[in-house]
């Protein structure tokens, strides 16, 4: 009886092959397209999963509220919150620090060396609790003492080539110290999939002999709740669930931050919050965090859509065999009359699904590995040989196939099933109104859906071009960064880097060098309270950024009031400029007044000589921070270098030149920095290219079922198109009656979809300090060319009828 079923449902597939071929292509694209975002998401999803405990693992989160209203949340807290939660509770049973370490290294004996920026200050723990696996070296010992350094296999490499490092040496050299650094471990590359990137570890107790250099007491970076530059972590006892460990952290706060005389004075209080280490990448995108993460509201939306997709398929399956009932109803009434029972039917027609279904999946599957490598590289992410899938996504995938088999095949057997073989066989059998009405409910879900994402993708482009094309307040273009010369130490600092700085202005095309602590698409770290005299319970968090006297000018930024910094007065070590935000939060409502005023910063009291218009450090996702501008002519973090960019390699060349004459024991490592800033948009960028991608799919899914159904349309009006025309019926007039009817169904779903597009738009856009907003216009294109591409689908089947001589149809009828 099975071989019955599947003989005859090859025999019917093959008899309607264009039905057959539109479907199965349908079917194919959607699952292609619905497996290619159940990968991505996937992936997104997976990020810290491979961590041997990772369900145990939370990430501190500090909050500050500053006049009672929250000012900022940090990824990063103060040293002593580690060791003071598992000293303070049972549930903790172990903690591990990471402080950004950005060091100089080199190798003086191979004379390497290299600016590296992804490696930390780490604890012991650190390698038990994200299970770190080594290459060489002993865990237990790697990082128990000062000045050790793991390093990753490529990092090792880099240094050593082939050899082996364990015992080897790397010099780290700052404008105060040099020390060397024995190499204790190599570990493995850390996978693409953590939320943190780290090429090299340092041994944590490093720090406190570091500090000790600086001036800090002995246990500096073990004990203080002053110091808040760590990602800390807690592992948590298995009986633990962090909700209930994080209800008692306000009492801990108030014990041990809130108490302090600084935070009562300055009106400041701290809370404490944890984040599962597994919702790091999606969920937390705060300030300092280690990497710049995803979104997990993307994600979601782009995961609910690849139901949608598929969905479409299906929808094209259901529409196009209901259609052709009446072809099928004679059929059915022979078969009938023969003793076919209605459950046979059933299993005659939920097998012709399941056949379609399953050539359509084997093709997909089949497509998808030849695919995914283009796709992957389409999206700029993660980069794998083939495609991939957890275990648990499979089983959803069998799932999500079977029941959608089974759904999109149960309605037409149900309704082939039931016709009556005395009405089929008189000829009186005619399709159901209601039959017809579900088919244009289906018609619209489709559209709905492809409606939603070509406008959301005009929109998502629309905010990133907004982003892109605004004025910054500052200039970054033409504009090479330089990494600092760390080696030179303060004292002899500007006997090293004036002639630099004269040289390289003697490079034709370069017009002007300026150096900062930070640049334009960087986060600024250093911050601390400020506060008006006598004003100490309104103060307030201001990042601080040390510059040079060419800053100001370099950058073309506008002093609204007061002068930028100055070699000809003396005092200006102890003077500060401020943008229009510091100096709005500050309470200076006349930015001429503030001129001179005193502002005690952290322990320092400074002056005020200037206010400076407002501009964009980071992107327009986040808003302006307040920012203090502190005079420091040995900064030697960044030097950008303002060039004509006529003849660019010519100019590098010359400039690494003068830079290996005057810092040999730097490297020279430079980039361009409106290129730097607008990696911060790569996220929302990539955003688009899956929202563009997917909506292309979705239309012309919904477009193959409109062509087919429109055909159908044609063929079975076709005595009555002859006859028209026989009546001198044109063309166009042929065209305006096959295609009213489909698209006013294109016009419903335009309509059904504006709300739902402009409420999903209008959430995403929240993420934005700095939107758009969402227009009529891009419904009004969005609605025209959706019309328009229905109308030439339609146009296809309609002209072609139109064209075929009316004789030859009226004879075969």
């Amino acid at each position: 009886m099975i071989k019955s079923y599947f003989k005859i449902a090859f025999r019917n597939l093959y008899k309607h092959k264009s039905q057959t071929i539109l479907n199965i292509l349908s079917l194919v694209i959607g699952v292609i397209s619905c497996l290619l975002i159940f990968q991505y998401a996937a992936f997104e999803r997976s990020y810290d999963s491979f961590e041997p405990d990772a369900d145990r693992i939370v990430r501190l989160r500090l909050d500050s509220y500053e006049q009672g209203k929250l000012s900022w949340q940090s990824a990063i807290v103060y040293t002593a919150c580690g060791p003071f939660l598992k000293k303070e509770f049972s549930e903790v049973e172990d903690y591990c620090r990471l402080g950004k370490a950005e060091l100089l290294l080199s190798d003086d004996e191979r004379d390497i060396k290299f600016n590296e920026e992804k490696g930390y200050f780490a604890d012991p723990t650190c390698l038990s609790m994200f299970g770190i696996k080594f290459k060489k070296g002993n865990p237990e010992t790697a990082l128990n003492a000062p000045d050790k350094i793991l390093l990753s296999e490529n990092t090792a490499r880099k240094y050593f080539g082939n050899e082996n490092p364990l015992g080897k040496r790397l010099v780290y050299r700052t404008s105060v110290f040099t020390r060397n650094f024995e190499v204790t471990g190599v570990f493995e590359e850390f996978p693409a999939n953590s939320h943190l990137i780290i090429n090299y570890l340092v041994s944590y107790s490093t720090l406190n002999s570091i500090w000790k250099l600086w001036g800090y007491a002995t246990n500096e970076a073990d004990t203080s709740f002053n110091h808040s530059g760590f990602n800390t972590y807690l592992k948590l006892k298995s009986s633990t669930a962090f909700k209930n460990l994080e209800l008692k952290l306000p009492a801990f706060c108030n014990k041990y931050i809130n108490s302090r005389d600084w935070n009562r004075t300055n009106n400041v209080r701290n809370e404490i919050h944890l984040i599962p280490l597994r919702d790091i990448h999606l969920y937390s995108n705060y300030r300092n965090e280690a990497e710049t993460n995803g979104d997990g509201q993307t994600v979601s939306f782009l995961f609910l859509f690849s139901f949608f997709i598929i969905g479409i398929a299906w929808i094209n399956y259901i529409n196009l065999v209901t259609a052709r009932s009446v072809e099928r109803a004679k059929e059915v009434g022979l078969r009938k009359v023969f003793g076919a029972g209605r459950s046979n039917l059933i299993k005659q027609f939920l097998t012709e699904s399941f056949t379609i279904n399953i050539i359509a999946f084997l093709f997909a599957i089949g497509c998808l590995y030849l695919i995914t490598p283009w796709f992957n590289q389409y999206i700029g992410r993660f980069v794998q040989n083939g495609f991939s899938l957890p275990a648990v996504y499979w089983f959803g995938v069998m799932i999500m196939f079977l029941f959608g088999s089974l759904l999109s095949g149960l309605y037409p057997a149900f309704v082939l099933s039931r016709y009556k073989p005395v009405i089929v066989l008189k000829g009186s059998f005619k399709h159901s109104d209601r039959g017809i009405l579900l088919r244009k409910m289906l018609i619209v879900i489709q559209y709905v859906t492809a409606i939603i994402l070509i406008a959301g993708t005009i929109i998502v482009y629309r905010q990133i071009n907004y982003m892109r094309s605004q004025k910054l307040g500052v200039d970054i273009n033409e504009t090479i960064v330089l990494n600092g010369a760390q080696s030179v130490p303060d004292s002899t600092y500007q006997n090293f880097y004036q002639p630099f700085k004269t040289d390289l202005l003697k490079i034709p095309a370069v017009k002007n060098t300026t150096a900062s602590t930070s640049i334009m698409g960087k986060e600024i770290f250093y911050e601390n309270n400020a506060y008006r005299p006598g004003s100490m319970d309104k103060s307030i968090t201001i990042k601080l950024l040390y510059v040079d006297y060419n800053f100001i000018p370099s950058f073309d930024l506008k002093i609204l009031a007061g002068r930028n910094f100055s070699k000809d007065f003396e005092t200006d070590r102890t003077a500060v400029l401020l943008n229009e935000e510091a100096a709005k939060l500050l309470g200076f409502t006349n930015y001429t007044k503030a001129i001179n005023e005193l502002i005690v910063y952290g322990n320092d009291t400074v002056k005020v000589i200037g206010i400076v218009v407002n501009y964009h450090q980071e992107g327009l996702q986040k808003p302006i921070d307040p920012v203090m501008f502190w005079l420091w002519p040995n900064c030697n973090t960044y030097y950008s270098v303002k060039i004509n960019a006529s003849n660019i390699s010519t100019t590098i060349a010359a400039m690494k030149k003068v830079w290996d004459q005057h810092f040999p024991n730097d490297p020279f490592n430079y980039f361009f920095l409106d290129d730097y800033f607008n990696q911060q948009y790569n996220a929302d960028e990539l955003y688009g290219k899956v929202f563009s991608l997917f909506a292309i799919v979705a239309i012309s899914i919904a477009c193959f079922g409109l062509l087919g159904l429109s055909g159908y349309n044609v063929l079975q009006r076709r005595k009555e198109i002859s006859i028209r025309k026989t009546f001198g019926a044109s063309t166009q007039n042929l065209l305006f009656l096959l295609s009213k009817d489909f698209l006013l169904l294109v016009l419903l779903s335009f309509i059904v979809a504006i709300p739902f597009t402009a409420w999903m738009m209008h959430h995403w856009l929240q993420n934005f300090a700095y939107r758009i907003t969402i227009s009529g216009w891009v419904f009004v294109i969005t609605g025209i060319a959706v019309l328009m591409i229905a109308l030439m689908t339609i146009s296809f089947q309609v002209i072609r009828a139109a064209l075929t001589n009316p004789a030859e149809s009226l004879h075969n009828e």
